[in-house]
C-alpha cells in the first residue's frame, strides 16, 4: 500500500528525514568518508542535534546554539570540502526530501539546505586556503 507524501510538520517528520538522509550520506561513494573517516561521526549522538537544527530552521525555535559553520570549517581543515562535496550533499538531501515529503515546508527545507551549502562554500573560499573560489 503506497502512502501519499505529506509535508514536514513535526519533529518526528524531521527525524524520519534525517534518518533516511544519513543512511544515504554515510554510505555514499563521494561523501560518505567525510562522515565516517574524517568526522568520525557518531550517528546516535549526531541525529538528535541535527534534528534540533532543522526543527529550529523549519518549524519552531528550539534554542539550538551550536555553530554549524565553525563545525564545517573545522572539518574542512581536516579534509578539504570541495564544491563537488556540497553538490552531492545537496543532491542527496533534496532527493530524500522529495522521496518522503511534499509541501511548503519540504520546499523550504530544500531552499534552506541550498542556502546553507552556499554560505559554507563562500566562507571556506574566503579563507584563502587555495581552495577553488566558489560561486
Amino acid at each position: 500500500m503506497s502512502t501519499i507524501p505529506k509535508d514536514i510538520t513535526t519533529k518526528a517528520d524531521l527525524q524520519q528525514l534525517m534518518e533516511a538522509f544519513y543512511s544515504k550520506a554515510l554510505t555514499d561513494d563521494e561523501i560518505g568518508y567525510l562522515f565516517t573517516e574524517v568526522a568520525q561521526l557518531n550517528i546516535e549522538k549526531h541525529l538528535p542535534l541535527i534534528v534540533d537544527f532543522w526543527q529550529n530552521n523549519l518549524l519552531e525555535s528550539t534554542g539550538y546554539k551550536r555553530n554549524v559553520l565553525q563545525l564545517h570549517l573545522d572539518l574542512h581543515a581536516q579534509s578539504a570540502l570541495k564544491p563537488a562535496h556540497f553538490e552531492r550533499w545537496l543532491y542527496l538531501f533534496e532527493q530524500t526530501v522529495d522521496e518522503l515529503f511534499v509541501g511548503a515546508t519540504a520546499q523550504k527545507a530544500k531552499n534552506r539546505a541550498a542556502s546553507i551549502a552556499t554560505v559554507m562554500q563562500t566562507k571556506i573560499a574566503s579563507q584563502g586556503d587555495g581552495s577553488p573560489k566558489l560561486l
